[in-house]
């Protein structure tokens, strides 16, 4: 039995890395990013990216890790530990956001193995009619089958531990995504019609570039790096102090931004080719995914092999970051209730169906309920990525500016290696970090409204 006399750990820095960065590359790196590049212009988009990912976002993954890794305390406990009473509710915030994502993100994952499911027993035909995803996933029984299998995929996985589940997991897969990333990227360069996808991808238009291209990236940015919903915290409690902080966070940083660039040379080439070079073809989330990707590899020599690697990637992705929020959800209960790692593994399930099971059925018998006019699943999404991450980020902010002070954090990251970016990170901590986290709630709800568009 695990208590919090005795706390987990990961053997060494490529655990740490492969495991945060598989929390970090998930679904949005794959349905949403290329299509924000398509969109604020490719290459410029991309820079202004790369730019606010080693500023802003290293700022924030930097002082949630070196906090989580101070206390070896999950969000709540690490808050209350630093004395941060007035404050305590961005702990609060940090714990509460896993939980109600790990549920409707379970149900994604059930509509990805599906969708492989399809590619593997060869039918993937049936996938290509445009009525084909709304009619399985307004289904009753169906999504939720699935929904529980790839919830226990990730149960399987977080039972098992920390070093010998979640970083042995994240080792196979994460090497894995890439090389499929990779193979799919070079399969689809050589698509005919494909190298116009290329150049709007990848040569900066000027002309489409606005201060909505920095918004866009800034938004996409902090929720692919896992910032303001407790897990840095968590995995920086289970990262041992002789292990180089900096420099596992760059790394995390760079196969985040990877995957993310490849997933554009993966889908926008590809959408290009099929649709005789539209832009207007490629669009974001579910219908990217589940519509326009499987019309898309029908069109090619070989598409059920190419479109069974894109779904598997797909999947892994998704598994290391749902493995992450469960991870998450257990080190929050076993800090506060000292419970076994199995107790918290099986009541975390238990709340993932007890809440996942109507997000799913949302989309069917259970389409009346429309909080915000939203569906049910996009309610919780709208609440905990639009609202919740932005003040929780917030809230680690002001307790480390009024409570703990930067030397905390920068003692920390000192402990094992030189902080070369110091300067940049303090600056950065003063003058952008608040602001931006302000911007991004702001544009979000904003984008949610209807009032702007993103």
């Amino acid at each position: 039995m695990e208590t919090k006399h005795k706390r987990s750990s990961f053997s060494g820095r490529l655990g740490y890395v492969m495991a945060v960065a598989g929390s970090a590359v998930g679904l949005g790196n794959i349905w949403r990013f290329p299509y924000l590049a398509a969109k604020y212009g490719g290459g410029t988009f991309l820079f202004t990216y790369f730019i606010l990912a080693i500023t802003f976002g290293f700022a924030l993954l930097i002082s949630e890790t070196a906090l989580g890794r101070k206390t070896k305390k999950s969000p709540i406990a690490a808050y209350k530990q630093l004395g941060a009473k007035k404050l305590q509710f961005g702990g609060w915030l940090n714990a509460i956001v896993p939980m109600l994502i790990v549920p409707y993100y379970c149900v994604v994952g059930g509509w990805v193995c599906k969708y492989l499911f399809e590619f593997i027993t060869n039918n993937s035909a049936s996938l290509v009619s445009d009525t084909y995803f709304t009619g399985f996933s307004s289904s009753t029984l169906q999504p939720v089958i699935w929904l529980l299998v790839f919830a226990g995929m990730v149960f399987g996985v977080v039972m098992l531990g920390v070093e010998k589940g979640i970083e042995k997991c994240s080792k196979v897969l994460m090497p894995a995504l890439v090389a499929m990333a990779l193979f799919i990227a070079l399969y689809a360069l050589f698509t005919p019609g494909a190298i116009e996808g290329v150049k709007y991808y990848l040569i900066p238009d000027f002309s489409r570039f606005s201060i909505m291209t920095v918004v866009a990236a800034m938004g996409q940015m902090f929720y692919s790096l896992s910032i303001g919903m407790g897990i840095l915290f968590t995995y920086g409690s289970y990262m041992k102090r002789e292990i180089d902080m900096e420099q596992s966070i760059t790394q995390v940083e760079i196969m985040d931004t990877l995957i993310a660039f490849l997933a554009g040379l993966m889908i926008i080439p590809a959408v290009f080719a099929f649709s005789g070079g539209n832009p207007d073809t490629l669009n974001a989330g579910p219908s990217l995914m589940f519509i326009t990707m499987p019309k898309v590899f029908a069109s090619m020599s070989f598409g059920n092999i190419i479109g069974l690697v894109f779904f598997l990637l797909v999947l892994f992705a998704a598994l290391t970051s749902a493995i992450s929020l469960m991870e998450c959800c257990v080190s929050i209960i076993q800090d506060r209730y000292d419970f076994s790692r199995k107790k918290c593994c099986v009541l975390i399930f238990g709340g993932i169906a007890l809440l996942g099971i109507p997000c799913s059925l949302g989309f069917g018998v259970l389409d009346f309920i429309t909080p915000l006019g939203l569906s049910i699943l996009d309610f919780f999404d709208f609440m905990t990525n639009s609202i919740m991450m932005p003040i929780s980020a917030a809230c680690t902010c002001l307790l480390i500016i009024k409570v703990t002070g930067f030397k905390a954090v920068t003692d920390e990251v000192e402990y094992s290696s030189k902080f070369k970016r110091k300067k940049a990170y303090l600056f950065c901590m003063k003058y952008v970090v608040v602001p931006g986290l302000l911007i991004i709630l702001i544009s979000s709800v904003l984008s949610t409204m209807g009032i702007i568009s993103i």
